[in-house]
């Protein structure tokens, strides 16, 4: 038997029912299942890095759990449903992809797109501001669209990405790397003279300017260093891996011993 969405949707209406269902979904609220909203997301990010098509599958299945609980929760106060939220987004996609569907409507979809990329994101703006000001919602700046509950790497480039709307931003890479030079010196300065607490604000001034440099290069800081932590797992597996074969434990070699086996896994490919 294969299930679908009306079987998720029964699922999770039977897992929070207050006489036959789960006591742990039953007591969750929006604020104790919003972490894992976000690790599931995070999992979802892992499983594309490690390019594991499998796991994949599985992990979005775990992130649409969280929208489909969600939904019930905010059903069960008479908020919105699921059919709601996908109501929503369909109306929101219809609306903001004018160069697709001229009236907001699939009717009018196939009609030939003319619009380059970067007229497509200032369209896609403009429409998100028209909106906000239907809905009654008071400008909050430039830089108030930006959610502060966003992964701060993220957040840092987004907030960057809003202010070079307007013009503050370097023309060219070259620029950024002289800030992270000149941010690195300060860092090592805080380090030898300063407070805990200065050092820790220089050490954000080095992580801000190292995501404008991600920015400017078109990579996600968030995918990047993923990507990274991937690799330094799998590295430091082998290291254990050759270690264990010698029933060496890790806490009697050196430092340059553990170094030559990370040279090895490097050379290994991995």
């Amino acid at each position: 038997m294969k299930y679908g969405l009306n079987d998720l949707l029964a699922l999770m209406t039977m897992l929070r029912d207050r006489k036959y269902g789960c006591p742990w979904d039953q007591k969750q609220s929006f604020d104790s299942i919003a972490p894992y909203t976000i690790e599931e997301a995070y999992e979802v990010m892992d499983a594309i890095v490690r390019g594991d098509r499998e796991d994949l599958q599985d992990e979005l299945g775990d992130l649409l759990f969280q929208v489909v609980f969600h939904a019930q929760m905010a059903s069960e106060e008479n908020a919105f449903n699921f059919s709601d939220v996908v109501n929503t987004i369909v109306e929101k996609m219809l609306r903001r992809h004018p160069h697709v569907f001229p009236d907001g409507t699939f009717d009018s979809y196939a009609t030939p797109n003319a619009l380059s990329e970067q007229q497509i994101g200032e369209q896609w703006q403009k429409i998100k501001a028209e909106e906000k000001r239907a809905k009654g919602q008071a400008s909050q700046g430039l830089l108030g669209s930006v959610p502060s509950s966003m992964s701060v790497l993220s957040q840092a480039v987004k907030l960057q990405k809003q202010a070079g709307k307007v013009g503050f931003d370097w023309q060219n890479v070259k620029p950024v790397f002289a800030k992270i030079r000149e941010e690195l010196d300060e860092l090592e300065e805080a380090i030898d003279h300063l407070s805990h607490a200065e050092a820790e604000a220089e050490l954000g001034d080095v992580l801000f300017a190292v995501s404008n440099l991600a920015r400017h290069l078109s990579i996600s800081p968030e995918h990047a260093l993923m990507q990274t932590n991937v690799k330094f797992r799998r590295r430091f597996a082998f290291i254990e891996h050759q270690l264990s074969e010698l029933n060496t434990p890790l806490t009697d070699c050196s430092l340059e011993e553990l170094d030559q086996l990370w040279e090895r896994a490097k050379a290994n490919g991995l």
